[in-house]
């Protein structure tokens, strides 16, 4: 099972990106500008550098996250969104005799598949363990490990990095392990910055348009509903 949580983020992110878009008009100061910020129109300009795409005054705020339960296939699709941070639990310094691995819905639900799937795994890990009794190093015993090995990361990322992972995650073409992780992620920073992420999510649900073209998966109206809910 994905966990997701937001590890740290920087501190009233939605005021951050205010105060940065306030000053590039003003003449005063950041410091002075934030004090004479109300919080209604801290929403105000918000909602209007979103609207506008003025993304540099979203490139201020960060968000970390811990993620756990999720396999080597989704965090090597996950590192390919460059403008981010990563740490993730290393298969060179940390034994794998016991590994936990996820397990697609598609074969859980299929017996057969699951059956030569998991004793699949079940071989691989005594293959593991013969090859470190046989004094092989961990860094190299790995290479029989599956890319189905649950892993834990640690992720950061600006906002704009984030709008954009939700743009191409969120979206119903993408794969879903990364999918559900993106929706967890998307949950947690509603909760610190609402206006922020308002209408974050796949492409269809903030430009009113699928840029997939003919491979579209037809669901703009259920994407709709769902980002709403």
């Amino acid at each position: 099972m994905i966990k997701v949580k937001l590890l740290n983020h920087t501190p009233e992110p939605e005021r951050v990106v205010a105060m940065a878009a306030r000053l590039c008009y003003s003449a005063i100061g950041a410091e002075e500008l934030s004090e004479k910020l109300s919080e209604d129109k801290v929403q105000e300009m918000v909602k209007k550098m979103v609207a506008l795409g003025h993304a540099s005054t979203i490139e201020h705020v960060s968000f970390t996250f811990g993620i756990e339960g999720v396999s080597r296939v989704l965090t090597h699709q996950l590192v390919r969104h460059r403008i981010a941070s990563y740490d993730q639990q290393s298969q060179r310094y940390v034994a794998e005799h016991d590994f936990e691995y996820i397990t697609p819905p598609s074969i859980a639900e299929n017996p057969v598949a699951r059956g030569k799937y998991d004793a699949l795994m079940e071989k691989i890990r005594e293959v593991y363990d013969e090859l470190t009794r046989l004094d092989i190093p961990k860094e190299d015993a790995r290479y029989v490990l599956a890319n189905a090995t649950e892993t834990k990361i640690i992720v950061t990322m600006n906002a704009r990095t984030l709008l954009h992972f939700f743009n191409l995650r969120c979206c119903n073409r993408a794969q879903w392990e990364i999918r559900q992780m993106a929706y967890l992620m998307l949950a947690e920073v509603k909760k610190v910055a609402p206006t922020l992420f308002h209408n974050a999510g796949a492409s269809c649900v903030n430009t009113g348009r699928c840029p997939e073209g003919a491979m579209t998966c037809g669901k703009f109206e259920e994407m709709i509903k769902l980002r709403e809910s």
